[in-house]
């Protein structure tokens, strides 16, 4: 019960709505003004007659003007838990709302709790599906959500969808019902095109943010960028299309720039050329954040042609922190950035296929940098440029050109070792590599102990320290021992249960664990359930953990946002067993094309599936699964 009204609980009616109680203490001092003799007595009323408020009363009216000052969702989420009057003040307050998994509570029961709210941020699929690991059309649709949102708050001012599918119709349910709608960000969505962003540019005048990032868009004849007002000036603040993998109106685009004064990001997409792209700079010197689109000429313009100063056009842009994009690169042009260099805090560079000789030359430059994003072609060499010069480095993440699990990977043991030497103050890093040591990683726990987040992905499947040939165990029980602030961490290489054994007794604080191919038994995953109390997002592919393995955390999946296996050692019948002990776990099971082909055979029915995903929900079953997709009562 403690969880459910956490997450979703009903106003109780120990007091009356706020609106009603303004009522009676106006009306109780009118009496009492009405009855005052000039002695300064109160006649006509019996003592019962007049109510003072009551101590619930008070509390809640300053209760609702301190929790307006309350930002963190975890800290709102801890004050609604006090009591069932500080759940229902909270409620009233809150002006932004979180939901982790689109199918953990109906949009109907969220905005019946929450009646304020101007913001809606909502998540959908797990982070696998990034990875193809999910069939299509599995679910999380935004129309159900669109559509409670419109009745409910018909003032919304922002929304942010991550593995959402959103519809063109979605898109103009937005723009049409919301007359003060000003900030939209899709984050790996799919389902929508340049049809539903058309009508968004068109209609949502007042529009501040329109952030489309690593989503599918697809494609069609229209001109969306042409679709924004043609006058006046724009309320613009960001604009992120460089996942948009169609042609864009240039000429409407700068005139866009052009009439939006407040406009600080800007992301292109590869269809931007650098002369284009040195147009908007000179537009727009403002700019904090720029994506820079292919950063090459384009097609039908001559290299040597007499071009424009890229260098001068940078320069300008005296507020520049960020910078991105680099797709289709010419590194002839890399020297142009070398005058914002100095003050970026943020670069990334993973859809730049650079080497470490054309990075030294931009990075040695980069003092205040804290984020950086690169592809391993910058090799081992690239890293150690890095690390001696970016001293106040918080987050790296090193993609791989190649992710084959049989390619010969450029970066190695030497590069993170090299990092965690010069970067200090690491706080989070992603690093794909083909080999690598026990020693770099302790290394790294004895170096960075701020780390929050440890993403180490060995792409070759069971690969041991390459110089010893023992399991990684002991590099990753260094991470979870000495790195007391993680709270993410994603595991790969040889493992035994032992390094299990160690994240059980030291990720007190792991919040999202991803593993794969690793372990050797259901212990070792016993040992994570029964050991990680803060355990909140488990994922995990071609380990060989059972049923024995997934029972040994009932005690705690009710805490759990999800839990995702596939290619696991799991049977229908362990898998059904979970669903019966806990019944508010919703426990899908799901067919790959192979599970789908022998599903047709009454035979093997109950054997063919591929993937489980579990996950807390105050409805209980979707109504919306597709054919695939078995959830298990």
């Amino acid at each position: 019960m403690r969880e459910e009204r956490t997450e979703m609980s009903k106003d109780d009616d120990r007091s009356p709505p706020l609106d009603l109680r303004g009522a009676d203490i106006a009306e109780s001092s009118s009496k009492t003004r009405n009855c005052v003799t000039g002695s300064g007595h109160v006649t006509g009323l019996n003592p019962t007659e007049f109510q003072a408020p009551y101590p619930d009363q008070v509390l809640e009216n300053v209760l609702e003007n301190v929790l307006q000052f309350l930002t963190s969702r975890r800290d709102r989420n801890a004050a609604s838990l006090v009591c069932k009057s500080w759940c229902r003040v909270e409620a009233l307050t809150r002006s932004e709302l979180f939901i982790g998994n689109c199918y953990s509570v109906s949009p109907k029961r969220a905005t019946a709790r929450f009646s304020r709210v101007r913001a809606v941020a909502i998540k959908g699929r797990p982070r696998f599906a990034d990875f193809n690991l999910m069939p299509p059309e599995w679910g999380a649709h935004f129309a159900p959500w669109v559509a409670a949102l419109g009745s409910a708050y018909p003032w919304l001012e922002k929304v942010y969808l991550k593995r959402m599918s959103v519809t063109d119709e979605d898109l103009k349910y937005l723009a049409e019902n919301f007359p003060s709608f000003k900030e939209l960000v899709l984050v790996c969505c799919d389902g929508f095109g340049t049809r539903g962003l058309a009508v968004i540019a068109k209609k949502c005048r007042q529009l501040r943010v329109l952030d489309l990032i690593e989503s599918e868009v697809a494609e069609s004849d229209m001109d969306w960028i042409g679709e924004f007002p043609e006058s006046g000036i724009t309320c613009l603040e960001s604009l992120i299309f460089d996942c948009v993998e169609s042609p864009i109106n240039f000429e409407a685009l700068e005139r866009l720039v052009i009439r939006s004064p407040s406009l600080k990001k800007l992301r292109l997409n590869r269809f931007v050329s650098i002369g284009q792209l040195y147009r908007l700079m000179v537009r727009a010197p403002q700019l904090t954040h720029l994506g820079t689109g292919s950063f090459s000429l384009a097609e039908g313009v001559a290299h040597g042609d007499q071009e424009p100063d890229y260098e001068s056009a940078f320069a300008a842009c005296k507020s520049l922190v960020c910078l991105s994009g680099f797709r289709e690169i010419t590194p002839d042009y890399l020297s142009a950035i070398y005058a914002v260099c100095a003050n970026l805090t943020s670069l990334n560079l993973s859809y730049a296929n650079i080497n470490a000789e054309q990075l030294k030359t931009v990075i040695v430059h980069c003092h205040k940098l804290q984020t950086f994003w690169v592809l391993d072609s910058i090799c081992d060499e690239g890293l150690q440029a890095a690390a001696a010069t970016c001293k106040d480095l918080r987050e790296l993440r090193v993609f791989p050109i190649d992710a084959r699990e049989d390619s010969e990977g450029p970066v190695s043991e030497v590069g993170l070792q090299a990092i965690s030497e010069g970067c200090r103050k690491l706080q989070s890093i992603l690093y794909f590599c083909q080999h690598m040591t026990n020693a770099a990683v302790i290394a790294m726990s004895n170096n960075c102990p701020d780390l929050e987040v440890f993403r180490l992905c060995i792409m070759g499947r069971h690969r041991p320290d390459h110089v010893t040939g023992e399991p990684m165990d002991e590099g990753f029980g260094a991470i979870v021992k000495n790195c007391k602030k993680l709270t993410r961490l994603a595991v790969s290489g040889l493992l035994t249960d032992q390094a299990f054994s160690y994240i059980g007794r030291y990720g007190k604080l792991v919040r999202t664990l991803s593993v794969a191919f690793a372990g050797n038994s259901d212990l070792g995953l016993k040992y994570v359930l029964e050991g990680c109390p803060r355990l909140q997002k488990l994922e995990i592919r071609d380990s060989p953990f059972g049923d024995a393995a997934l029972r040994s955390g009932l005690h705690h999946y009710y805490n759990m946002r999800f839990l995702w296996m596939s290619s696991c050692r799991l049977s229908p019948p362990g898998c059904r067993e979970i669903a019966r002990a806990l019944p508010r776990l919703v426990v899908e099971v799901i067919r790959d094309e192979v599970g789908m082909i022998r599903a047709e055979c009454e035979e093997h029915i109950d054997d063919a599936f591929d993937i489980l995903y579990m996950y807390r929900s105050l409805e209980g079953p979707r109504d919306d699964a597709p054919s695939f997709v078995t959830i298990l009562h």
